[in-house]
């Protein structure tokens, strides 16, 4: 029961690295089927067509508001403007609270409740170049 006791710290600590999303690997198959079931009735990330919101391909680096065709809100038309482009960082706050990261977006998604949902999406996202 002792050896027990005292290797109780070593395996939260172990519990609590693994569970950190800077050490967890993001998941590039549960990204697929996240952007499947939450994003993919109004995003195409697989072609440059617009659908009821702008395509998703090569997103990542890209400036805000800057697909060509596509209608943006002032909002995000302006975010853009003040210099927006999505970053890892910046989609990730996105897809947390897109009212909350762009105030005044169009968007009608209230964002992803686990960071491991937003992880695996950007991966997801990357790969789609």
């Amino acid at each position: 029961m002792l050896q027990f006791i005292f290797r109780l710290p070593l395996l939260c600590l172990i519990l609590l690295l693994l569970g950190t999303g800077s050490l967890a690997a993001a998941d590039l198959a549960k990204g697929r089927a996240t952007f499947r079931s939450s994003c993919a009735s109004c995003h195409a990330v697989d072609n440059d067509s617009n659908g009821f919101g702008p395509y998703l391909k090569g997103v990542v680096g890209r400036p805000a508001a800057s697909v060509a065709g596509y209608n943006y809100s002032a909002a995000m038309q302006q975010a853009g403007r003040n210099g927006l482009v999505w970053d890892e960082e910046r989609l990730a706050a996105f897809l947390s609270s897109p009212s909350k990261a762009v105030p005044g977006t169009r968007m009608r998604f209230f964002g992803f409740w686990f960071s491991s949902q937003i992880e695996d999406v950007i991966a997801y996202l990357k790969a789609n170049p």
